[in-house]
């Protein structure tokens, strides 16, 4: 069931441009003259267009004539509304944060890449704070630490909605001056005509609803140009350049999956996931299911269950049950939680 719930969301995704219309607004700009090749260490780069992957991309069922995209050789950047630049961070160490998640434990071990099939939620989130679903992959000592996060957030302070919202983020320095939310800074390349990156998702899970609404997104290290590449309904649709790295452009030491937040000035979390604590009935929670990752033979396997732990930090507001494997859902864990008072 689940698997037919991503093609449908795909399908409306592609072709539901009247929502998109009344939601957002994209520029199509020259794809060498995107905010990336600001970036000082980007000027002479030269575009990837092929990448080392296990599938094969389909393009033919996203360049439809039904649906209003990009012409060649241009790239869509999404209109910024009414939100702010956002200081908010997403390190553990910060204050006012909050995770449920699952992680890979620092044994020595180089991944290249993950992925997960991962719920949709609406969340009722203030102006200063925000609940988001992703994966991390990490690499470096806490003040040098690479990191790329991708997934979905609802982040009134970042898009001036609370609509739920395709995000990325990335540093290269432990959150200290690189990197940012999206395109907001230079450094990630947008390859795909289709508009991805902060787009709203025009529909998500409700409780009690007999189907959810799921998206796979992935992001490998290509194995040829050590370039960080992030998929969705298996195209390409832009990638992070080694040169933004110190660390990652190694491989990544550490995989998170699953949940964060951040609270407001009265120390008010808001909720998380699917405002639910979580339960064996998918339909009832907020989940990740066929969680992988790829080995540093560029393999794309299920997550060892000797090779995670599990984290949530405030048993009160947050939760996580960890499934395991099984073979319907894969490794999968259910999360969230209705926040509240839940601590610093």
């Amino acid at each position: 069931m689940v698997l037919h719930l991503v093609l449908f969301l795909s399908f409306y995704l592609l072709f539901a441009q009247v929502i998109y219309g009344n939601i957002d607004d994209f520029d199509c700009v020259d794809i060498y003259k995107q905010p990336a090749f600001q970036h000082p260490l980007l000027k002479h780069h030269k575009i990837q267009e092929t990448f080392d992957s296990d599938e094969n991309i389909d393009k033919k069922n996203f360049y439809g004539t039904n649906y209003q995209i990009c012409p060649k050789r241009t790239v869509p950047i999404l209109r910024q509304r009414n939100g702010t630049e956002s200081v908010h961070l997403d390190s553990v160490d910060y204050p006012g944060q909050h995770f449920a998640t699952i992680e890979t434990v620092l044994d020595g071990n180089i991944y290249r890449g993950a992925e997960a099939l991962i719920s949709l939620h609406n969340v009722t989130v203030r102006d200063n704070q925000y609940s988001k679903s992703q994966i991390w992959l990490e690499n470096g000592p806490r003040n040098q630490l690479n990191s790329i996060q991708v997934g979905w957030a609802v982040h009134p302070r970042l898009y001036g909605d609370t609509f739920t919202r395709f995000t990325i983020y990335w540093t290269a320095d432990g959150y200290k001056n690189t990197g940012c939310y999206n395109i907001k800074c230079s450094g990630f390349v947008i390859v795909s005509r289709i508009p991805w990156i902060g787009i709203a998702f025009p529909r998500t899970s409700v409780y009690g609803d007999k189907k959810s609404i799921s998206f796979t997104p992935q992001v490998f290290q290509d194995g040829f140009s050590g370039n960080w590449a992030l998929k969705i309904f298996n195209e390409v649709i832009g990638y992070w350049p080694k040169e933004l790295f110190t660390h990652l452009n190694k491989g990544a030491s550490l995989i998170r999956f699953g949940g964060n937040t951040f609270a407001s000035p009265d120390g008010i979390s808001p909720p998380m996931g699917n405002e639910r604590f979580p339960v064996l009935d998918y339909q009832k929670s907020s989940y990740y299911l066929y969680v992988k990752v790829k080995n540093s033979n560029y393999q794309l396997v299920d997550i060892e269950d000797r090779r995670i732990r599990r984290y949530a930090d405030s048993y009160q507001c947050y939760r996580l049950s960890y499934w395991g494997y099984q073979k319907s859902n894969g490794v999968s864990f259910s999360f969230g939680g209705p926040g509240g008072n839940c601590g610093v």
